[in-house]
């Protein structure tokens, strides 16, 4: 059983208690005070399989903020705290069992720092990889796109929410991770601009932070701050960049946006160490990972951030305060 601690702007259909009431629709007004927080209860985690899980019990359910009683709860489990963004075609019930897959998988490389709780923010995606008729391929993940970037103000709203209790937990020793994979990375730049452009001062919320599979445009850090990934440095003390050329998610979204992408072959001038100082960012090429199917499941390449051990074992590490060079 895995506790997945979550806020979303999903626009409900019935009662925040039933997980089936969070549709793929943003919630109504654009106030975060609107977004719910609660506690999903996952059950059935199988590591061997990829949509493993099922979401038992919602409770702890409250608009604008975690209870006290949950963020006394996250505290006392004394753990590192992972926060976890999902990318597209991910439904409610997708979004909350991946965060719980994530946590049970790191946590089984055996290393203490990759014991997490993990925290998620479930932006309202459709739900869908591929679209059935009659919509084209392109219509449901433009969709998806369009929600994760009007999701940033919320997610920006969200981490606001977790920093009082980020800066308590680091003070007893505990570290704090942000993994965004494929369109979380999109969201995320959102969400970064949206709050240095709102007033927020830098504050470093993330130990580390992880860019799996990233599926935003390849010269984001490139931007004027605060626009884009280029004030995420502001908010985090280093920066895993995770990538790959045998993506063939990340070719079809170059293809859609007509621009290169961070999760096919890193950012834009990656090698660059005035731009990417060593002592910030660290750049991962898994191309050549081959320790998983890359045919099982149909988008398995654009999913080795959780399928292969050796891509689990260095994110681990870096959980655990002792990061190898490179993949081994």
């Amino acid at each position: 059983m895995t506790s997945v601690y979550f806020a979303t702007n999903r626009a409900l259909t019935g009662s925040p208690s039933l997980w089936t009431s969070y549709g793929p629709n943003m919630m109504p007004g654009a106030d975060p005070a609107g977004m719910v927080y609660a506690v999903a209860t996952v059950e059935g985690t199988d590591l061997t399989r990829e949509n493993s899980g099922n979401i038992t019990a919602i409770t702890g359910v409250q608009n604008g903020s975690f209870t006290d009683a949950i963020k006394a709860e996250i505290l006392s489990a004394r753990r590192n705290i992972l926060i976890f963004l999902h990318g597209f075609g991910n439904a409610f019930r997708d979004g909350i069992t991946r965060a719980a897959f994530n946590r049970e998988w790191f946590a089984s490389s055996g290393l203490k720092g990759a014991d997490t709780t993990v925290v998620a923010f479930t932006w309202p995606s459709l739900g869908q990889v591929v679209a059935a008729p009659p919509h084209l391929l392109p219509d449901d993940y433009l969709r998806d796109q369009g929600n994760a970037q009007s999701s940033g103000p919320h997610i920006a709203a969200f981490f606001r929410q977790l920093q009082t209790m980020l800066m308590q937990a680091q003070s007893a020793g505990q570290r704090s991770f942000l993994l965004a994979h494929s369109m979380g990375n999109y969201a995320l730049q959102a969400a970064v601009q949206s709050w240095f452009t709102h007033g927020e001062a830098a504050q470093l919320l993330f130990n580390e932070t992880f860019l799996a599979a990233a599926d935003e445009r390849d010269d984001s850090f490139a931007f004027p701050r605060p626009g884009r990934l280029s004030s995420l440095p502001l908010l985090t003390e280093h920066t895993w960049i995770y990538y790959s050329v045998r993506d063939v998610a990340m070719y079809l979204s170059a293809a859609v946006n007509l621009i290169g992408r961070i999760g096919f072959d890193g950012p834009d001038d990656k090698s660059n160490q005035s731009k990417f100082p060593p002592t910030q960012f660290r750049m991962l090429d898994c191309a050549d990972v081959g320790d998983y199917n890359l045919a099982v499941p149909p988008d398995a390449s654009h999913q080795y951030y959780r399928r292969s051990r050796k891509v689990r074992d260095h994110i681990a590490s870096v959980m655990n305060g002792s990061p190898p060079p490179g993949l081994s």
